[in-house]
């Protein structure tokens, strides 16, 4: 719903028009209301259609016939005026999103018991179109309204008059499709007379797609001539229809019209006897609060220009009278209506100040990255000042890591229930106060409790920024540069934490490098709470207390474990027992999330291939990379004799090769180069820079080996970040997002700790079999050999993003990346 503009009419015949609802193939769409108050949608008509008198007398002609539908599952015809300069028609407003938004946007497929309720009242809405005299023509999501009670179909009879425009081709003189891909028969495909049976063909395609969130024969997926003959010759795909209604789905999409059922049949077959409500309580309670706020909606009345009154001191001259509002003449549907209402914003909208915004989230990282850097190089200060030792990791360490690790799905689940804002702003704050408490610690205890309260902290505030950045810019080439930073900082900040956290472990006390941290984040917080937008969380949504504790428990438990296989052995019962309570915790997990009504992670997130290819290839390059920064780090460290602040200096090729692949390269390609394309190019790339790293040995320089393979190292991470940000996070719904987030950065940290161990394993075995002459040498060796297992594993990422990453452009049909334009009908 955007506000009227300037060219907009202010009546249509006897309503008030006081907003704009959508384009159409017709025109335009605005919310009216009549003398009486009641709510209407007045739909009116491109004038370039109305040009066409043949046109106009099939226009009446349905219009007068769509006015006789009755029925309770369809919007009725209330007013028309087929005869004025651009003819309009009036119909019941229903309060409610379309199916297509309701799928593809805000809460996925269907559960079994919605579709088939969902047949049954499509099926009882086409007997009364079709006892009028009318063939819908174009039933499909985006023509069927969802309301709290039932769905509601709409634009019967319209299809039809615009059919009055197309002689014997399938497309009209404005080159308009008659019918949607994915939703036509065959008989429209061949262009044969239809019957009342092709419109039983769209809702089989209906429920297909409100089951599975798929289009029928892969519409989108190829192009129209190859969609075409799919619908027209091969047999459908009913892949995830339950199969309580696989049956007559399939009988619904019978080739010959003959087989199909009849609406009463379906309607017969899918009678619903079973008491409650016929979606679930969490799609119900927000369609309520839509529809209450749209129903009470008026329109603004803007400060600028107010209504002009009479002066009093100028007497009024009989002709001088108000004009009438101008002829109306709606061209080709519309877009970027101007700025909506403030209460009626939508919530994807971009921010007037989303760039200073983003760089408050790029800011917000860097106290994370040079917590980490600098406590990890300061630790054998600690250990000697505070006697914190360990047989494997430092314990201080290991609290970190499993609270960021363990909690990351449990706060992009809390960033979604509160705000991503908030949940970033309460992130940072707590980071700050946790850093001070280690800072501050005296006894081991405590500076643990500190560790953990700081991953806590860290795992609410990371997968909060990437939800920002992955809903605050829509627009292809602004997500791609935005895109660009975010993976510029992720890839390249290890780098820069490296050389400021060495810095600051030679120059200060390691308690001083954990009170560095707090101007960063103070810093950060204020411009979060000034800069960044306060979209809303999910008002109303319940908290999934089991989900959030299964998922992080199993997390912790395989983190825990993995930690444990590298201090002991993949064979030693501890952590076997660990990993595989951690598996089975995750299984349950995703279990509940399959049969919750309100789960943490939505349908559509655990269902998109592209998505589930990200998170794989993202887990792998987690193990692959893991390897570089250390490798390095005791290549010049141990065996060159250079200190913690030179090594971050020398290390700098990787991360500003990072930033330049990430800002200038793929936020440059993003948005018109397949995600699959940018993704294998990198991993392959930094896998490239990792087998020339390898090649380095004790007489190495600082050259020939080393600096052409940190920047390929850097430039392919670079490369291959952006778009698996961008595509495991496109397409989830904005309050969905921090869990889409959360869900990524999990995957990262599992597949760290998997290069934790494959790390530490290796170099263990090198230095058992070394003399004690030969330590540095056997370190390096093992680090060596970790760096060839470690381009195996970018190699694997890339081959598992080959498979399952899309192959098409953001912005193509079906391709993820961009979210499809949304459509509020009346």
């Amino acid at each position: 719903m955007d506000q009227l503009i300037a060219a907009d009419p202010t009546r249509i015949g006897p309503y008030r028009l006081i907003a704009r609802l959508g384009a159409g193939g017709m025109g335009l769409v605005y919310l009216g209301r009549s003398e009486g108050g009641r709510t209407v949608a007045v739909k009116v008509v491109q004038a370039e259609h109305a040009g066409h008198p043949d046109f106009r007398r099939r226009f009446a002609r349905e219009v007068a016939a769509a006015r006789r539908v009755g029925g309770e599952w369809t919007a009725a015809v209330l007013d028309a005026d087929p005869e004025a300069a651009v003819p309009w028609v009036a119909t019941q407003y229903i309060p409610g999103p379309d199916l297509r938004t309701v799928v593809a946007e805000d809460f996925g497929p269907l559960p079994e018991h919605s579709v088939h309720t969902l047949a049954n009242r499509l099926a009882v809405a086409l007997q009364a179109v079709h006892g009028a005299g009318l063939i819908h023509r174009d039933l499909k999501p985006s023509n069927v309204l969802v309301t709290v009670d039932g769905p509601r179909v709409i634009d019967f009879g319209i299809a039809r008059a615009m059919d009055s425009l197309a002689g014997d081709s399938l497309h009209t003189r404005t080159g308009m499709l008659i019918g949607s891909p994915g939703f036509m028969s065959p008989e429209q495909v061949r262009g044969l007379e239809l019957t009342p049976a092709s419109d039983v063909f769209c809702l089989g395609a209906v429920l297909v797609y409100a089951a599975t969130g798929r289009l029928l024969f892969s519409a989108g997926d190829s192009g129209l001539n190859a969609h075409l003959f799919r619908v027209a010759e091969e047999e459908p795909d009913l892949t995830g229809v339950p199969p309580s209604l696989t049956g007559l789905v399939r009988a619904c999409l019978a080739k010959d019209p003959a087989e199909r059922p009849t609406p009463e049949q379906v309607a017969e077959h899918t009678a619903v006897d079973q008491p409650g409500e016929w979606l679930p309580g969490t799609v119900l309670a927000q369609l309520g609060r839509r529809a209450a706020r749209l129903l009470d909606y008026a329109p603004e009345v803007s400060a600028e220009a107010p209504a002009a009154r009479p002066d009093p001191r100028v007497p009024s001259l009989p002709h001088q009278h108000q004009p009438a509002p101008p002829a109306y003449a709606p061209t080709a549907p519309a877009h970027g209506f101007g700025p909506p209402p403030a209460a009626l914003q939508d919530p994807a909208a971009p921010h007037p100040r989303r760039w200073w915004g983003l760089g408050v989230i790029a800011l917000a990282q860097l106290p994370v990255l040079l917590d980490v850097m600098a406590f990890n190089i300061a630790l054998p200060s600690v250990q000697a000042e505070l006697d914190l030792s360990g047989d494997g990791l430092n314990p201080a360490v290991s609290a970190y890591v499993l609270a960021f690790g363990g909690l990351l799905l449990l706060g992009g689940h809390i960033a979604d229930l509160v705000g991503a804002k908030r949940a970033l702003v309460i992130g940072l704050a707590g980071f700050a106060l946790a850093s001070v408490l280690g800072g501050s610690a005296g006894d081991p205890g405590l500076l643990i409790a500190a560790r953990a309260l700081q991953g806590a902290f860290a795992a609410l505030l990371t997968p909060s920024a990437l939800s920002l950045v992955s809903t605050g810019f829509p627009d292809p080439r602004e997500r791609a540069r935005a895109f660009g930073i975010y993976a510029a900082v992720a890839a390249g900040g290890g780098a820069l934490g490296l050389l400021t956290g060495g810095w600051l472990a030679e120059a200060l006390s390691w308690r001083l490098a954990l009170y560095a941290c707090v101007p960063l984040a103070a810093l950060a917080l204020t411009g979060a709470a000034t800069l960044l937008p306060g979209r809303p969380g999910r008002a109303g949504a319940r908290f999934d207390w089991l989900g959030g504790l299964l998922g992080s428990a199993g997390t912790a438990a395989l983190l825990y474990g993995l930690d444990e296989a590298g201090r002991l052995h993949w064979t030693a019962p501890l952590p076997l027992g660990l990993i595989a309570v951690g598996v089975l915790l995750l299984g349950a997990f995703l279990w509940w999330q399959a049969v919750a009504s309100g789960p943490l992670l939505a349908p559509h997130l655990t269902r998109d291939r592209d998505r589930a290819g990200c998170v794989l290839a993202m887990a792998l390059a987690g193990a692959g990379m893991l390897a570089l920064l250390p490798t390095l780090t005791i290549w010049l460290q141990y065996v060159h004799g250079h200190g913690p602040g030179m090594t971050g200096v020398m290390i700098l090729p990787v991360a500003a090769s990072a930033v330049i692949a990430a800002t200038q390269v793929a936020a440059r390609l993003q948005h018109r180069t397949a995600p699959r394309v940018l993704i294998v190019s990198g991993l392959v790339t930094a896998a490239v820079g990792l087998m020339l790293l390898a090649g380095i040995d004790s007489g190495s320089g600082y050259g020939p080996h080393v600096v052409p393979g940190m920047l390929l190292a850097g430039f392919g991470t670079g490369l291959a970040f952006v778009p698996v940000f961008a595509t495991a996070t496109a397409g989830a719904a904005p309050r969905h997002s921090g869990a889409a987030s959360g869900i990524l950065l999990a995957a990262q940290q599992v597949g760290e700790a998997i290069g934790v161990v494959l790390l530490t394993g290796l170099i263990t075995a090198r230095l058992n079999d070394a003399s004690e002459d030969d330590h540095s040498e056997a370190l390096l060796h093992g680090y060596t050999d970790t760096l060839w297992w470690a381009a195996g594993a970018l190699l694997l990422a890339a081959l598992v993003a080959g498979l399952m990453v899309t192959a098409r452009p953001p912005g193509a049909p079906g391709a993820s990346g961009v979210n499809a334009p949304r459509r509020t009908a009346g």
